[in-house]
């Protein structure tokens, strides 16, 4: 019988190198694609200290067995006994007493792979989209009905606290505890908005859920409005989203005449009407105080804080800003509990996490996972490996305003308590994988040169330190960088991120602060030897003053 999804980790490293590790590696691949195991077994190559003496190795996973060292004969024996067969190759287990490793992220998880487990997205791909009927058939609506007839606004709050979900816009901030400011602010007037602007490069997530499930988001803001204390709600959507524009206001033409939206919804005597806001490609309008703005019709702008929009918010009124990935967990929250929530994820960030894949792997796209997984995970296993086999170097999480981490990282849990514990942002959940390829200095580049574009220019510290760190990458990348470039660089890291007026020139400096602490050697060869290791940057050699 043959065993599912399985992950074989060829040992990769430079002693590796020495002792066929890439033969076994091709003949690996040879033999899982030869038995017709592409969709079951993926395969990956990765660097683990420890198993020196036990070269060539592979581990395969999620028994996390090591077998080694290996000749390349063993492969054809590990492929037929234990990845068709689900038998150990007990002659070929690497010898203990030559370990001094205990793959310790792999043991944590042996005996199942990490399937997706779908919230968010559980509606996504089962149903039509424009079909509320559809909606209703697969639990559509009924949190609703629940909270309406069932629930007061204190209980509702106490659930989504229980449940310990946390905003998924990025900030990680406790969305019952949000909730709760905004109930809790005298207002006759207040209002619920829905963040869709997704402009983060990379980023596609909040697409996904409203095209394939805009009633979810239609009962979230409805639940929410009852739960606060408002009337009246905006889906604030990027203006290129015109199929998103579509379906929202189709979902909301639909609840209206089925009396999920309206005056006295489902008999409660509670009232609720949602407007669609298409916004103007302002990527400074993802910061919910400048969304405000906008929505005012003003400049998108962002505004000082305190006060924060729970308090002053919309036209002056308490406002609740939520995402689109936030809101679409408190209907499943609220039909199953918080305790049912917290059964996913870890102790510290419960629940699931939509992240969307993308660069040098086999299979990009969205998934939704439990929060906890490894970056290792993603790519050996959803992303079905790195493409061509080639080595990870880099990945950046959370979009064009997250971190850039080195592969030494793919083993921390993705979650917001290990992330941050590590200087790692999560982010909006984009995560660009990169292969040995890439230049980080072109990547930081392309980055800034976003980000000095999307500068709203309202504070000097981003609008000047974004172009400046531009144009000092810019001379590295073209061989006229100097050594105290690299000082300047560190300074505009730290100045962007304590000066900035909002958390778009905040997040700025991440990409040089990053590259400067894991990739240092490779700017310096830049700047000193005049090359780009990866070839990528065109260099003139000269050199240039300050």
């Amino acid at each position: 019988m043959k065993m599912a999804h399985s992950m074989v980790l060829v040992i990769d490293d430079p002693l590796s190198a020495k002792s066929s590790a890439e033969e076994i590696y091709k003949v690996f691949n040879k033999e899982i694609h030869s038995h017709k195991l592409g969709e079951d077994i993926s395969l990956s190559k990765a660097v683990i200290k420890g198993i020196d003496k036990a070269l060539p190795a592979a581990i395969i996973y999620p028994q996390a067995v090591i077998y080694g060292p290996l000749e390349l004969k063993d492969v054809s024996a590990i492929i037929e006994k234990h990845l068709i067969k689900g038998n150990v190759v007990s002659e070929l287990i690497a010898d203990p007493s030559q370990l001094s490793t205990d793959i310790t992220w792999l043991k944590k998880r042996t005996g199942t792979m990490p399937a997706e487990q779908r919230i968010v997205l559980r509606r996504v791909g089962l149903i039509d989209p424009k079909s509320i009927d559809n909606y209703i058939v697969h639990d559509g609506y009924k949190a609703l009905r629940q909270v309406l007839v069932k629930m007061k606004p204190e209980e509702v709050i106490s659930v989504i606290k229980d449940s310990g979900l946390k905003g998924r816009g990025g900030a990680g901030f406790p969305t019952g505890l949000k909730w709760q400011f905004v109930a809790g602010t005298p207002g006759k007037k207040k209002y619920v908005i829905c963040n869709s602007d997704e402009s983060e490069p990379g980023t596609f997530k909040d697409r996904t859920i409203i095209e394939g499930d805009p009633h979810s988001i239609i009962e979230a803001m409805t639940i929410a409005g009852y739960t606060v204390g408002a009337d009246e709600g905006y889906v604030y959507v990027r203006g290129e989203y015109k199929l998103v524009q579509e379906r929202l206001q189709k979902a909301i033409t639909q609840a209206e005449e089925s009396g999920f939206l309206g005056n006295d919804i489902l008999g409660s005597g509670f009232k609720f009407q949602i407007h669609v806001h298409a916004g103007a490609g302002a990527y400074i309008c993802g910061e919910e105080t400048a969304l405000i703005e906008s929505i005012e019709g003003k400049r998108g702008e962002p505004r000082p804080r305190p006060p924060y929009p729970t308090t002053i918010g919309l036209y002056g009124k308490p406002t609740l800003v939520n995402n689109v990935e936030t809101l679409a967990n408190i209907p499943a929250i609220l039909l199953n509990s918080g305790d049912w929530y917290r059964s996913f994820g870890t102790a510290t960030s419960p629940g699931t996490k939509v992240y969307t894949v993308l660069g040098n792997v086999n299979v990009r796209g969205a998934i939704e996972v439990p929060l906890g997984i490894t970056l290792r995970e993603i790519i050996s296993y959803y992303a079905k490996g790195m493409k061509n086999g080639a080595k990870l170097k880099l990945a950046q999480t959370g979009g064009s305003s997250g971190s850039i981490i080195p592969a030494s990282s793919q083993d921390i849990p993705i979650d917001f308590y290990s992330f941050s514990k590590d200087g790692v942002a999560l982010g909006s959940g984009a995560l660009l994988i990169c292969d040995e390829n890439t230049c980080v200095v072109d990547l930081a580049k392309v980055l800034l040169n976003f980000f000095r574009y999307e500068s709203c220019g309202k504070c000097t510290p981003c609008r000047v330190g974004n172009e400046r760190a531009y144009k000092l990458l810019n001379d590295i990348s073209e061989g006229v960088g100097i050594p105290p470039n690299l000082m300047m660089l560190q300074q505009l890291s730290t100045q962007l991120y304590e000066l900035s007026h909002c958390g778009l020139g905040q997040t700025a400096g991440a990409p040089l602060r990053d590259i400067l602490k894991f990739f240092r050697p490779e700017l310096e060869a830049h700047i000193n030897k005049k090359i780009c290791p990866a070839g990528i940057c065109k260099m003139s050699g000269q050199t240039k003053s300050i």
